[in-house]
């Protein structure tokens, strides 16, 4: 029988640590290369602010999940748990399943989750949109709450975001953001970089789940040949970058697990 290939794993630590798992529980040579590290964000005032007039509200949309973890680990004791019975007001928006099942562990009530159909076959801030447009009124309230990038200029990851928020302005909304971490780009050693240096040409897959990591990688790595790597893209903008990186081969799945495993297995 033929040896499955490596698979690297490309999110941050948190997230990494069950996609390895999961896939070497099916027989993949997995390993983890985070290419976005998670920081604090650099101010927290406007996280306070935004716990304070919670209630003025009537969405509250979370990017990613560690958007929702950040968000809730700034809430203050004193302000009741949002989303934790419905109907509910604020509503919470989410636009995959990592968010969705992030704010199911802070405790949210599924019905008050708005969110694209796990069969929809897309998780982004379109497919959110077709969900929730019929709720937007004029003056429909809705808090983004978001990343930031250490890297000047790296808004990549907003591209989704500000869309949402122009169809949300068209339809009489209103848009505010808050930052509720920082997106870090990771520092390898020597050691690591070898290892990096060897997947990017033994054939293995790398799993991309966002632009701005991508952007790291090849920024980290200046003149590398990606033609024999393999990639395996949880988005169409993150696959056209993958194909302008230069990757040898780049698949499409939707970011589950399953589907992923799928999307490799038929390739081999």
């Amino acid at each position: 029988m033929q040896a499955k290939p490596s698979v690297v794993v490309t999110r941050p630590h948190k997230e990494a640590a069950a996609w390895v798992e999961r896939l070497t529980q099916q027989g993949f040579h997995t390993f983890a290369v985070p290419l976005i590290e998670i920081a604090p964000a650099p101010d927290t005032a406007p996280l306070v602010q935004a716990w304070a007039h919670i209630d003025d509200f009537d969405a509250i949309m979370f990017v990613s999940g560690n958007a929702v973890s950040r968000f809730f680990a700034s809430k203050p004791k004193a302000v009741p748990q949002p989303f934790a019975s419905a109907p509910s007001r604020p509503r919470a928006m989410v636009t995959g399943p990592g968010s969705y099942a992030a704010l199911l562990a802070c405790g949210a009530d599924p019905q008050a989750i708005d969110a694209p159909a796990l069969d929809g076959g897309q998780f982004d801030s379109e497919a959110l949109w077709q969900q929730v447009r019929s709720q937007v009124k004029p003056g429909f309230r809705v808090l983004v709450v978001r990343g930031d990038s250490a890297v000047t200029g790296a808004n990549v990851e907003g591209i989704g975001r500000d869309w949402f928020a122009q169809q949300l302005t068209k339809a009489g909304g209103q848009c505010a953001f808050v930052v509720a971490y920082q997106r870090v780009a990771p520092v390898w050693s020597l050691e690591e970089k070898t290892s990096i240096k060897a997947a990017a040409s033994d054939g293995s897959f790398w799993l991309l789940s966002s632009t701005e990591a991508l952007g790291n990688l090849i920024a980290s790595l200046p003149g590398q040949d990606w033609q024999h790597a393999k990639a395996v893209a949880t988005h169409p903008r993150i696959a056209k970058a993958a194909q302008a990186a230069g990757f040898g081969t780049v698949l499409e799945s939707r970011p589950l697990i399953q589907e992923v495993i799928a999307s490799i297995e038929s390739s081999i």
